[in-house]
């Protein structure tokens, strides 16, 4: 646990260097999300954004106001991690899992640095983990020392329960950071919810053979979450096209719908640096606040 922590930190510092000498804009803006309320309304005034504007007050018919706001003093982030089987696929320690866990990892000890408060749901088909939001490094050190010692009870997934339970926990507007494949159905219109109610952070994982699938014969696929053997013929074109086209279709339609909802989304392959890609993110919002 001590190894990791030191490769959890070092990967940590780099990231704010990177960050320092390519960004402007502060660390702090990264986990703040927008970090305002609607405070009051006054009346309207020339070069007034009009975006701000209270039309339910304006309609009354007293005249045009906006919407006035105060500075939420902490932010709450609160990660949320597929810890189903679908997750161990790839090599031995860069599965889907172990990245997802180091990401997690290294962005909660830079949460806890930058902000109010810091939370954990580790889910499958059900709640396997959760750690109630708390400050501190102490905290995020407990957070990775639960993630990494975390044996799921179930290997089934299911996002759409997962979102409603995230939903119904979040009572003020929070940084929610979602880590997952997605590999499941019907779960969009949560996932709307909760980037409308919350600044939603979509981190999506995939492993090369997932995409690119190798020309093996005829094979056996193990699908961990059902338990069950298919036979598949890995030479088959239409395999191989059907299979590389349907996770391209899925991996389009994520990243569409957070892009139309004001999501951020970064794509990471397991066999890539995620630094750099966590670092793309970064800049994405900084210069979005």
């Amino acid at each position: 646990m001590n190894e990791l922590i030191r490769k959890l930190r070092k990967h940590e510092i780099r990231i704010r260097q990177l960050i320092s000498n390519r960004m402007q804009g502060n660390f702090h803006s990264v986990f703040k999300g927008s970090g305002i309320e609607s405070d009051d309304v006054r009346a309207y005034q020339y070069g007034d954004d009009v975006r701000t504007v209270d039309w339910i007050v304006s309609a009354k018919g007293h005249g045009a106001y906006v919407k006035t706001f105060k500075e939420e003093k902490e932010q709450s982030v609160l990660f949320v991690l597929d810890v189903s089987a679908s997750q161990e696929i790839g090599r031995e320690q860069h599965r889907k899992i172990d990245i997802a866990k180091e990401i997690c990892g290294v962005l909660a000890l830079s949460a806890v640095k930058e902000s109010g408060h810091v939370g954990l749901i580790c889910y499958s088909d059900q709640k396997e983990l959760y750690i109630k939001p708390n400050k501190g490094e102490k905290h995020a050190f407990q957070i990775i020392k639960k993630i990494f010692e975390l044996v799921p009870v179930s290997n089934n997934t299911n996002i759409n329960n997962c979102l409603k339970l995230v939903l119904g926990s979040l009572k003020r507007k929070s940084v929610v950071i979602f880590i997952s494949d997605f590999i499941d159905e019907n779960y969009e219109r949560n996932l709307i919810a909760l980037a409308q109610k919350h600044d939603l952070v979509v981190i999506h994982l995939s492993e090369a053979r997932e995409v690119y699938f190798p020309k093996l014969g005829i094979i056996p696929l193990y699908d961990k979450e059902s338990k069950k053997t298919y036979w598949v013929n890995s030479f088959s074109t239409n395999f191989r096209k059907n299979m590389n086209q349907e996770l391209a279709l899925k991996k389009a339609q994520l990243e569409a719908l957070c892009k139309k909802y004001a999501a951020n989304y970064v794509w990471i392959d397991t066999q890539e640096n995620y630094i750099v890609k966590l670092v793309q993110l970064f800049r994405i919002r900084n210069y979005s606040k």
